[in-house]
């Protein structure tokens, strides 16, 4: 079956991994385009970018002016997949946290037909993380615990940034309503998804954290998301994310 996948990557100050992220995810199959999203990182990374899409047509560059956020970044990028008609959207770690060889599994499970989003999962058999401290372990288990007792989702890993979306999801999702930042963004969408009654899989990942380049998760990203799941989930009572 023929398709095509768009990878959206977003990036601030990268320049040590985005080369060699690039290479491995288009190395995995021929169906698959890249989207970097970069935050006018002021080192090199969007230069590294350009020079690449001179050789390689399936690299994709939006710059934006300014530090605008992870979520912003994902949002820009779904618009970009769909006017640009990919049939299955991918979000990904510049840092290699999320293992490029896991796109193949994840794009295949989303082929089947009652399959509408497939997330990489830590907290599922099979999956875990490497290299955490046992504090950010605790943080991010917490999260998405906390998550599943507020939203009554009944998805695992409820922060998890490693995702694949068949293309009508994003179509009937209402992006314009999607205003959670960070972690929050990454709930918000996965309750948007199960507010419309989308099928949403796990599938085993494991997390391994950056090697090169530095962390942008900090408490307060974490914190801002519990708050922001209560509005959330207030605003639900009203049908805000139902959309069929």
């Amino acid at each position: 079956m023929k398709f095509r996948a768009l990878i959206i990557i977003p990036t601030y100050k990268e320049e040590e991994n985005v080369e060699n992220i690039i290479s491995a995810v288009l190395a995995q199959n021929n169906a698959f385009e890249i989207l970097i999203v970069d935050d006018s990182s002021p080192d090199q990374t969007a230069d590294i970018v350009k020079s690449l899409m001179k050789q390689e047509g399936r690299i994709h560059l939006i710059e934006r002016s300014g530090k605008l956020g992870l979520g912003t970044a994902y949002l820009e990028g779904f618009r970009f997949a769909l006017k640009n008609q990919f049939d299955y959207i991918f979000e990904m770690d510049a840092d290699f946290s999320h293992d490029p060889k896991m796109l193949n599994p994840m794009v295949e499970k989303c082929q089947d037909p009652n399959v509408d989003l497939v997330v990489g999962s830590r907290y599922v058999e099979g999956g875990g993380i490497e290299n955490w401290s046992n504090y950010r372990l605790f943080l991010s288990y917490s999260a998405s615990l906390y998550v599943r007792l507020v939203t009554n989702i009944k998805v695992k890993d409820l922060t998890a940034g490693f995702k694949c979306y068949s293309r009508h999801v994003l179509e009937i999702i209402d992006l314009d309503k999607i205003r959670l930042k960070g972690y929050g963004f990454q709930i918000e969408m996965k309750y948007a998804a199960h507010c419309n009654d989308f099928n949403i899989v796990e599938l085993p990942i494991v997390f391994k954290d950056r090697e090169l380049g530095t962390s942008k998760m900090d408490t307060s990203i974490i914190f801002e998301a519990i708050l922001g799941v209560l509005k959330m989930k207030i605003k639900s009572f009203s049908g805000y994310y139902r959309n069929r």
